[in-house]
């Protein structure tokens, strides 16, 4: 009897996480998969296409672009990201410093600023005419560069400003460090290794599942970028920034095509669980957890 209360006072306490992810996300993927085969601008009643809406997204030339960016700007971030969190992770677990709590703060602020703020403070960085890179460059007696003008440069320059938003990355990286059994470290320095060595054979193998973690939420999440396209650039130079999802907002806000809209998310997500499985697959023989399974 008590185990029945129990099991159903459990249920109780779970019940609104659960309608919550049935309205508010599964339902809206399931109505978003069935608009995808049709024709639909929100206003008149949806007219059923025939997939023509699938079919399209192999004939529209704005979503190679748009995925060609995306692919290329992922490409970029995530590795950049990646290895300044790690570098800094380790610095800031450094135990001969003071003040270390002051600094991890500092580091950790960027990652939670809006990002609406994040981008309006970079655009004003890269501006060609009076921005800071260029007052620097200046200052330096070099020439000045267009950043994000420049059709050649804007994917760069959003990968660098990336480094910015780390921070979370950083936490999780500093905590795996400090899960780290000291005692390794000093197996190496009495066989004369050096932190090099220390960094190859004990800190990299151990923090594999963090790297592997902090690799695939990257990815996801920069697959999905929309903000920095949105406000620094609205997709330009020469559509040379016109993110997936910011191509996709187009499609469904501006130019009332939701049905269209709908099934280039479902590919987008299609993308996104390829690459997820394809990660999953590499992680057998890249990452080493203590228990031996992969």
């Amino acid at each position: 009897m008590l185990h029945r209360k129990q099991t159903l006072w459990g249920f109780i306490f779970i019940a609104p996480t659960i309608l919550g992810l049935l309205i508010f996300q599964f339902g809206p993927m399931l109505f978003s998969l069935i608009m995808s085969f049709f024709d639909w601008d929100v206003v008149t009643t949806p007219k059923l296409n025939n997939g023509a809406n699938f079919v399209s997204l192999y004939t529209d030339p704005l979503i190679s672009q748009a995925l060609k960016v995306t692919f290329y700007f992922t490409a970029l971030s995530v590795p950049i990201g990646n290895a300044f969190a790690l570098a800094i992770a380790s610095l800031l677990n450094s135990k001969r410093l003071k003040g270390m709590s002051v600094f991890r703060t500092i580091f950790y602020i960027p990652s939670i600023c809006p990002a609406v703020a994040t981008a309006v403070l970079w655009t004003f960085m890269f501006n060609p005419m009076f921005g800071f890179f260029n007052g620097l460059l200046l200052a330096m007696g070099m020439d000045t560069k267009n950043w994000i003008a420049d059709p050649n440069m804007v994917i760069p320059c959003m990968a660098f400003m990336s480094v910015w938003n780390s921070g979370g990355a950083v936490i999780i990286y500093l905590a795996g460090l400090q899960g780290v059994p000291s005692h390794l470290y000093e197996s190496v320095d009495v066989d004369g290794g050096n932190g090099w060595h220390k960094f190859l054979n004990i800190t990299l193998p151990l923090l594999s599942p963090v790297v592997f973690y902090n690799v695939i939420m990257a990815m996801i999440g920069n697959m999905q970028t929309f903000t920095q396209g949105y406000l620094m650039t609205d997709g330009g130079p020469q559509n040379a920034s016109l993110f997936y999802v910011l191509y996709l907002y187009r499609t469904a806000f501006k130019n009332s095509k939701m049905g269209y809209a709908s099934a280039q998310a479902w590919l987008m997500f299609a993308i996104v669980m390829v690459l997820t499985g394809i990660a999953f697959l590499v992680s057998k023989y890249a990452v080493y957890y203590e228990s031996g399974e992969a």
